[in-house]
């Protein structure tokens, strides 16, 4: 930085703010650090008072600040991610469709410390539309070196994209529902109408729902026929505690599905059951998600949707932060339920 008479300083880029106050009627930056100074400028900093002004020089291989910013928004961002900018050095990235956002933390908390940049996002997980702001980058300094713009580019090349979102696939979901008391009458059920609007939320269907008794060999059976009419996913509804006659789980594994997990330590959701027969997620769904808000399906089932296996590790790993609060007002997904 140095000082410069304001009359040669045209073409130079300003060091800090400069204030200029118009007593009842104006008090503010009128021009912003980093700003370039043109010919049409010196009038009015001269009327602000200003004979000489700080300025940067850059030298060779000194990137200013609104360059650096978007080099490293274009280098974080992924599919289903916009950026855009720079101004003072900031790019914000957006979601430019509804879907999972998927934050490579790691590769990002490598880029902050790298130093002199910062990127921050929403939390990883999140299901967002479009539109969203999911990520913001700044340069801290006016200027930075190229080489350790390099180095941040050469990490984000190197691995899954920083930030993305990814669309859910339209599933064609099908529904069996356990219990005596409803495949013989004795009351209504309430849970293929909850399933029905949860996966409406997520742009997929349920196109058939049938009924069992609490009767595992017929449970298996069920849950074949829905696969064999194209189901992308089973959804099993009942019979998942402990009591005698809840079969639920051992229905399922007589299909010859492969247990994930029995359990997941979430709460609301921990008697949920994952498992796959073959490609096709079939899903434990215990009670909860009748009548709470949000519970392990919010966890769990965006993540099958666009397209991931998940493992024993990806369940366990839902216990921090897995508790909701069950606030009176649910402002989910803005809220830590879900954020590890």
């Amino acid at each position: 930085m140095k000082v410069v008479p304001v009359r040669e300083s045209v073409g130079m880029f300003l060091a800090h703010d400069m204030t200029q106050i118009i007593p009842g009627e104006f008090k503010g930056a009128a021009f912003k650090k980093g700003h370039i100074v043109k010919e049409e400028d010196i009038p009015r900093l001269m009327n602000m008072g200003k004979e000489h002004i700080a300025i940067i020089e850059y030298g060779d291989g000194t990137i200013h600040e609104d360059d650096a910013a978007l080099r490293l928004g274009q280098a974080a961002a992924g599919s289903g991610v916009e950026y855009v900018g720079a101004s003072e050095g900031k790019v914000t990235m957006t979601a430019t469709r509804n879907g999972l956002l998927k934050i490579n933390v790691s590769v990002l908390q490598e880029i902050n410390e790298l130093g002199e940049m910062m990127m921050a996002t929403l939390h990883t997980d999140t299901m967002v539309a479009k539109g969203t702001l999911v990520g913001s980058t700044r340069i801290i300094p006016l200027s930075i070196e190229n080489e350790k713009l390099i180095t941040m580019e050469k990490l984000c090349a190197s691995s899954k994209p920083i930030v993305e979102v990814l669309p859910l696939k339209r599933f064609k979901v099908g529904v069996v529902t356990t219990g005596n008391e409803i495949f013989y009458g004795r009351i209504e059920d309430k849970f293929g109408d909850v399933i029905r609007e949860k996966f409406a939320e997520l742009d997929s269907y349920v196109f058939k729902q049938v009924f069992s008794r609490d009767d595992s060999d017929m449970i298996a059976q069920c849950i074949l026929d829905l696969i064999e009419e194209g189901a992308d996913i089973v959804t099993v509804t009942g019979g998942m505690s402990v009591d005698p006659d809840d079969v639920t789980p051992e229905g399922i594994r007589k299909t010859g599905a492969k247990f994930v997990s029995y359990g997941a330590p979430t709460l609301p959701g921990a008697m949920f059951l994952l498992s796959y027969l073959g490609d096709i997620p079939v899903l434990g769904l215990p009670g909860c998600i009748m009548y709470s808000r949000r519970t392990v399906f919010d966890l769990v089932v965006p993540k099958l949707m666009v397209g991931e296996r998940l493992t024993p590790k990806d369940i366990s790993k839902l216990g921090h932060g897995g508790l909701c609060s069950t606030c009176p007002d649910c402002h989910y997904p803005n809220c830590g339920f879900g954020k590890g």
